[in-house]
C-alpha cells in the first residue's frame, strides 16, 4: 500500500459523508491536518447517490473516480425501528454494500475501509469480545437483518481479497456519539436521543423518561476520536480482518450513568424516570481493543464526561440545524 500511495496522492471518497461518523472524519481532513499534500476527499451524502441503486453507486465513482474509499453509508435507526422493519435494514444494507464494494473492486480502487457495528456480535457470548468471534453464533434479534448484512461486508472482504487479492478491511466502532449525530428521540441512537430529551425536558419543565431500566452498560467512542481512527486504518492498517475501534473496557458506563453526565453537562436539575416496560436491548456488549492497542499503544480517548459536554454544548448551538 505505501509504494501505491507514493506513486500518487489518494483521492478518498467518503460515502455516508454528512453523517455522525463522516463528519467526525470530515473535521480531522479539514481542521486538524489530517489530509496530506495533494489529497482530495470527497465526502458524499445521500443527496448526491442512492447508493441502494447499482446505477447511481456507478454513476458517483465515475465523477470521482477515487483511489481510496471509506464506506460509512448504512440504512440505520434506533433499536425500536430496527426490531419494526429488520426484513428493510436488510435487504437496503446488503445492496448498499454489494455496490459500494462491487463498483469499488470493478474500478480498480486500492483499499476499501468499511464501517461495521458492534451489534454484530454474537447474542450469546463470552466477554470481552473480539474480533475473532464476529460469526460465533447469531447476533441479537432485535437488529438481526442490520447486523446480518454488516457482518456480509467482513465474508466480501475476505471473498474480494481471495478471489482479486483486494486489500478490502473493515472497523468495529463501539457506541459512537458526537456532533451531526441522529439527535430523533425515536430514531436516533442512546445517547444522543437521551440529550435531546434532556434538553426538551429541560426547557419544558417535565421530567425525562429514559426507555428500559438504565442498567445496559456500553462503551462509547466520541465521533472525532473514531475518525482519527479510520484515518489511521486507511494510511496504516494492512489486515482484512476487521479491528475493533474503542475504548477500552474499564471506560464502559451505564446508560444510567451517562443519562447523569448528560443531566449535568446540560444543568438539568428535574427527575429522571427509567421505564422498565420497555426492552433495554443487549445487556452488555464489552469489546476488547487489545488489537488496536498491539498497534497504537499509546492512544488515548478523549475522556466521556468532556465529549458528552462538547456534544451537549454542539446540540444546543446547533439546535436549528441538528437532525432532531
Amino acid at each position: 500500500m505505501d509504494s501505491e500511495i507514493k506513486a500518487g496522492p489518494m483521492r478518498v471518497l467518503v460515502t455516508g459523508g454528512s453523517g455522525l461518523v463522516g463528519k467526525g472524519i470530515e473535521h480531522v481532513v479539514q481542521r486538524e491536518g489530517g489530509k496530506l499534500q495533494g489529497e482530495e476527499w470527497i465526502f458524499l451524502s445521500s443527496k448526491d447517490a442512492d447508493l441502494v441503486d447499482v446505477g447511481q453507486t456507478r454513476a458517483v465513482f465515475e465523477k470521482y473516480r477515487p483511489t481510496h474509499v471509506i464506506h460509512l453509508a448504512a440504512k440505520v435507526g434506533g433499536l425500536y425501528l430496527h426490531m419494526r422493519e429488520n426484513l428493510h435494514f436488510l435487504r437496503d444494507n446488503i445492496k448498499i454494500n454489494d455496490n459500494v464494494l462491487q463498483t469499488a473492486h470493478e474500478m480498480g480502487v486500492t483499499k476499501v475501509v468499511s464501517c461495521l457495528s458492534s451489534c454484530i456480535f454474537p447474542d450469546k457470548t463470552t466477554y470481552p469480545i473480539d474480533e475473532t468471534m464476529i460469526h460465533n453464533g447469531p447476533p441479537h434479534d432485535s437488529n438481526f437483518g442490520y447486523s446480518h448484512a454488516k457482518r456480509m461486508i467482513d465474508v466480501q472482504n475476505r471473498a474480494y481479497f481471495q478471489q482479486h487479492g483486494q486489500r478490502y478491511t473493515a472497523v468495529i466502532p463501539t457506541n459512537v456519539f458526537g456532533p451531526y449525530d441522529n439527535f430523533n428521540i425515536e430514531n436516533g441512537h442512546v445517547l444522543s436521543a437521551l440529550i435531546n430529551k434532556t434538553y426538551k425536558a429541560k426547557k419544558e419543565g417535565t421530567s425525562v423518561n429514559v426507555c428500559g431500566s438504565g442498567a445496559p452498560r456500553r462503551q462509547f467512542i466520541y465521533s472525532l476520536d473514531l475518525g482519527r481512527l479510520i484515518i489511521w486504518v486507511l494510511r496504516e492498517y494492512e489486515d482484512i480482518d476487521p479491528i475493533i475501534l474503542s475504548v477500552d473496557e474499564e471506560d464502559e458506563v451505564s446508560i444510567k450513568e451517562a443519562v447523569d453526565m448528560i443531566a449535568k453537562a446540560l444543568d438539568f436539575k428535574g427527575k429522571i424516570h427509567f421505564d422498565t416496560t420497555l426492552s433495554d436491548g443487549q445487556l452488555r456488549k464489552t469489546a476488547s481493543n487489545a488489537k488496536l492497542r498491539r498497534y497504537l499503544p499509546d492512544i488515548s480517548f478523549t475522556p466521556l464526561k468532556e465529549a458528552v459536554k462538547m456534544t451537549c454544548d454542539w446540540f444546543v448551538a446547533n439546535y436549528d440545524i441538528a437532525r432532531t
